[in-house]
């Protein structure tokens, strides 16, 4: 369907804000956090993030839910959620590149997020990098 991964993690952002639009905030929530949902599709997910960086809604962990994650660092000791939340206060959408453990391949990989603000939602989601 597309030639750049990434793009992956854009459409998919696009998919869940019809989706949100379609069904409103709190299904919307439910259903992005439902790890067996029509929102998950093998490594790729949606996240949605408040402008404080409380996680509204994890595809992969529904116990992150409620988190603030702004203090949560990769592998480099960077702040990506707090990144996404920064750039979304001036920018409707952006990427930001992190390295985060991949679990299937037990190492970690570089991951690039697409974010989308959307009223007081920042979707998110990430595709990692397998080029070794």
């Amino acid at each position: 369907m597309y030639e750049r991964p990434e793009e992956y993690a854009k459409y998919w952002v696009e998919q869940a804000i019809d989706f949100y639009k379609l069904v409103g905030k709190d299904v919307a929530l439910a259903e992005f956090s439902n790890s067996n949902g029509m929102f998950v599709q093998g490594d790729l997910y949606v996240f949605v993030l408040s402008p404080a960086g409380i996680m509204l809604a994890h595809g992969v962990n529904d116990k992150f839910v409620g988190l603030n994650f702004l203090g949560v660092k990769d592998s480099d000791g960077k702040a990506f959620n707090k990144e996404i939340v920064d750039n979304a206060k001036s920018q409707t959408s952006g990427w930001v590149e992190y390295k985060w453990y991949h679990p299937r391949r037990n190492k970690v990989l570089p991951k690039l997020a697409f974010f989308q603000k959307e009223n007081d939602l920042i979707f998110c989601s990430a595709v990692y990098s397998y080029e070794d």
